[in-house]
Parts: C-alpha cells; structure tokens; sequence
C-alpha cells in the first residue's frame, strides 16, 4: 500500500529550481525613492525661519525703547525710523543719494573685477605672471585702503575719482585671492585628463580651468560685494556732497541718530540684495557641482 503526498506548494519550493524549470517567479522587490534630508520639507517654511531672527530683533528693539531703557538720543525707535525713512522718501533725498551711491559701487565694483580677475588669470596661468604679479599684488593687500584716502584725494583731487579708486582697491584684492585660489586648486588629473583628449592650451583654459576656478570666483564676488559698501561708507564721508554717506555727515552734525540709523539700514538693505543676486547667479553657474546644503 502506497502513501501519497501532496505536492509543495510554490512556498515551499526552492526559489533557484524555480527560476530553472520557468515556473513562478519570485515578485522584484518595490523600490523606494530615497528623499536626501537637505530636501525634505518641515513643518515651518523656511522663509519664514530666515527671517524670524531679524524679526525677534526687531521686537526686542521695540520693547527695549518702549520701556525707556534706549532713550531717542542714543537710539531712535523702530517707528520713528520708519517715519523718519518715509519723509526722506517723500522730499527725494534718499532716492537721490541712493542713485549715487550706486553708481559709484557699480563703477568701482566693475573696474575692481576687471582688475582683480585679470591679475589672477595672469598670475594663476602663467608662472612667469605669477613671479611678476604675485608678490606685489600680496605687498599692496596688506595696506590699509582707508589709509589711502588722503594720498588719492592728492592723486585725483576731491571729486568722483578718489571716490571710485578707493572701491576699485577694496574690491580688487579679495577677487584676485579667490580666484588665483580657484585656477591653482583644479585638479591636476583633470588637466592630465583634458591632454589626453586632444584639448589645446586655450582648451583647457576654458573647458577645465575656467569652470573649475568658478566656485572660487563667486565666493570672491561675494566678499568683494562687502568690501565694496565698506569702502564706499569711508569715500562718501569725505569730501562728499551727495550720496548715502553724505546724508550721514549732515545727520551727524545736527546730532539726528534717527537719520543715520535710516542710512545704516538702507546700506544693509543694498548689500543684502546685492548678495541675493551673486547667490541667484552662482546657483544658476554652478548647477553642474553638487554640495552640501546643509541638514
């Protein structure tokens, strides 16, 4: 007498005699879309993470004025800017000193790029540039650019010119670092790579060098961007007769904190927006390089 059993079910049969005899095939796994952290949304916008610092600082300036602890002679309060601000809107003198101020860190800032950025292609590309430009463009970075405010005043006389080379010093330096920086950071085996391919010598400065330098120029602009408004509160104070620093002088001598204040954030404002578009643009120019962006 024969005992008969019943066939395994696909359960119980191995998974490799299965997928040799073309029977049932085991389901592939699901796969999951990985979300990097950096990316990943939050219960608060971040709009409004970044600007509740400014926020909180502005309540607490409120409440210290409102209590009497900064009296309107030291430090006017957030209000009275805010009206004081609006009347030198309405009357055109802040427009006005506006329009000066930025023409004359445009000015400066285009002629600071042209200069800074052509040292360091010459000292960055070529060894022979680098022994002829290196060490002078090091020697002059170490003076002080408000020191030479007075020698320029002699140079060029009281008007524009002094004004705009005191810029055209401050931003020239920090580009011609940043980018020597960039053309001497790029990977050799990346040069190598590019010689291999046939690349000529202008070639690779523009396929290899050039975009591998980029990074190291934006984050000069950027720096420069600052050094540019820095530089043009010391040239409008002197000698002066328009601009946001000459608004600043008329409002020191009659003692209008509330005045200064008003230049003070208008100064911010104009180097916050100015670095908002090097950042729009070093997005946009450097899609290509993945970094991190913080968790």
């Amino acid at each position: 007498m024969s005992i008969s059993h019943a066939p395994p079910t696909p359960s119980e049969l191995d998974i490799s005699d299965i997928a040799k005899n073309g029977a049932v095939q085991p389901a592939p796994p699901e796969l999951v879309p990985i979300v990097p952290l950096s990316t990943r949304r939050t219960g608060v916008p971040r709009w409004l993470r970044r600007t509740s610092g400014p926020l909180l600082l502005l309540a607490l300036w409120q409440l210290l004025s409102s209590t009497g602890v900064l009296t309107s002679d030291i430090l006017a309060s957030p209000g009275t800017i805010a009206r004081v601000g609006g009347n030198l809107v309405a009357d055109g003198s802040l427009p006005n000193a506006m329009g000066v101020s930025l023409q004359r860190v445009a000015v400066g800032l285009l002629l600071g790029t042209l200069v800074g950025t052509g040292l360091a292609l010459v000292s960055g590309l070529f060894r022979v540039g680098e022994d002829l430009v290196d060490a002078s463009v090091q020697m002059l970075r170490t003076v002080p650019f408000v020191g030479l405010i007075p020698l320029f005043i002699i140079w060029f006389g009281i008007g524009e010119a002094p004004k705009i080379a005191i810029i055209t010093l401050g931003v020239s330096f920090p580009l011609y670092l940043n980018v020597y920086a960039g053309i001497r950071g790029v990977d050799s085996q990346l040069i190598e790579a590019g010689e291999s391919l046939g690349l000529s010598r202008w070639g690779l400065v523009r396929h290899v060098v050039l975009p591998g330098a980029l990074p190291g120029a934006m984050t000069g602009l950027r720096y420069s961007l600052g050094i540019a408004w820095l530089a043009l509160v010391f040239a409008e104070q002197i000698n002066a007769d328009a601009g946001i620093g000459f608004l600043m002088v008329q409002a020191r001598d009659f003692l209008r904190t509330d005045v200064i204040v008003v230049c003070l954030i208008v100064y911010a404002f104009l180097g916050l927006l100015a670095d908002f578009v090097v950042r729009s643009l070093e997005r946009l120019l450097l899609r290509w390089r993945p970094t991190f962006t913080g968790r």
